[in-house]
């Protein structure tokens, strides 16, 4: 069965912007959902068990190794079973949050999802970012190559490794009703947001198709 794999690492409920933008692609999404929230559930921080038992001979795994390897085998099968994907991922402190750079360690194997012989085996899948971040990073703003989000989650997940297309939506500027500081740029934020929801059922109506 194809699907839709949505992974959650927002850690707000219903005021998130990420969240609100991601429910807006779910709605026009046709197709199953398989869903992993990581701020209900995080998934475990690589550990050395994990890292190793990569690279050891499975008759000599100890019982650490092989319960790594059973997190590992999960989250890699559930990723490969997708034909698609949503990755809520707002920006914490320039970058992404921790839980999911938790589950991304535990999905980029050597092997088994990166430097394959014949290619990734989820080379030119599409992926939707949704990406909520407080203030502007784009261009010509005092903020621009200050996010390390983005990039990171391109280098990571593109051509060259997981092999996923990429398309980014980020809801720009969501600090400015609660700074007062940024009071002057409510206007800009209201649009990015507008401007989000419409790319999220835009893309959702694409992908499905």
């Amino acid at each position: 069965m194809s699907y839709l794999l949505h992974i959650d690492s927002t850690a707000f409920d219903a005021e998130s912007f990420s969240r609100q933008v991601a429910r807006s692609f779910r709605d026009a999404w046709q197709g199953a959902v398989v869903y992993r929230d990581l701020a209900a559930t995080p998934v475990p921080h690589i550990t050395a068990a994990g890292v190793s038992a990569r690279l050891t001979d499975p008759s000599r795994h100890t019982l650490e190794q092989k319960a790594a390897l059973l997190i590992q085998d999960e989250l890699i099968e559930e990723f490969l079973g997708a034909t698609a994907y949503l990755f809520t991922v707002p920006m914490y402190n320039y970058t992404m949050p921790s839980t999911f750079k938790a589950w991304l360690d535990q999905v980029v194997v050597v092997g088994r999802t990166i430097a394959l012989p014949d290619g990734p085996p989820a080379a030119g899948r599409p992926a939707v970012v949704v990406s909520a971040r407080g203030g502007s990073y784009e261009p010509g703003v005092p903020n621009h190559g200050m996010d390390h989000l983005l990039p990171t989650l391109e280098t990571v997940m593109g051509p060259q490794t997981l092999g996923l297309e990429i398309h980014a939506i980020k809801p720009q500027l969501t600090l400015a009703p609660v700074v007062p500081a940024m009071a002057e740029l409510i206007d800009l934020h209201t649009a990015s947001v507008a401007e989000s929801h419409v790319e999220a059922r835009r893309l959702a109506h694409v992908l499905t198709r």
